[in-house]
Parts: C-alpha cells; structure tokens; sequence
C-alpha cells in the first residue's frame, strides 16, 4: 500500500494561529473556476474562499444530511479506508506534526 503523500486532494494546515485548507480540483472544476474567477475579475483563489464559505453557510448540520452529502463524494469511503489502513501501519503523519 502506497504512503499517503502532501499531494492528496486536500489538505489542512494550522500554522501561526491561522488555518490553511488546500484543495486540488479535478481538471473539469479547475477550469470552471478559473472561466468564473476571469469573468468576475476576482482571483481564483478570493472566488473559491467565497464559494466555500457560501457552501459551509448553507450546509445542513443534521447528522443525516452530513451523511448524504459524504455517500456523494466519489471515492472518498475507498480513501477513507485506505487513510485507516497507512495509519494503522504507521504510514500516516500525526496531527502534531503538520
């Protein structure tokens, strides 16, 4: 089994006090905002802040709906279970070193 490396699709850092997430999209999305952020002439970056915190706004906290909205990410219980598996075998990076 492969190590889990920096380049998985997130990421979450806490450094000095501030917290940093890093997210890879998928080509298709990728370009999506890039075309938005060009078209708004706001920065990728500033225009995917703003869409994720809009999204977290209008997220439902209900155990049930949280449950709904993890079955549709594609692959996430395979990589959920592969984090598990490269912990259990030593492969993973404790939370207090990142």
């Amino acid at each position: 089994m492969p190590a889990i490396t920096p380049h998985e699709p997130c990421t979450f850092v806490l450094i000095d006090g501030a917290r940093r997430l890093n997210v890879t999209l998928d080509p298709e999305h990728a370009e999506k905002l890039r075309a938005l952020a060009q078209r708004t002439h706001v920065k990728e970056g500033t225009l995917a802040r703003s869409l994720l915190a809009a999204a977290l706004d209008r997220a439902d906290p209900d155990p049930a709906q949280v449950t709904a909205l993890l079955d549709g990410i594609p692959g996430a219980l395979e990589r959920a279970r592969h984090a598990e598996r490269a912990a259990a075998w030593g492969e993973a990076i404790p939370l207090d070193e990142l």
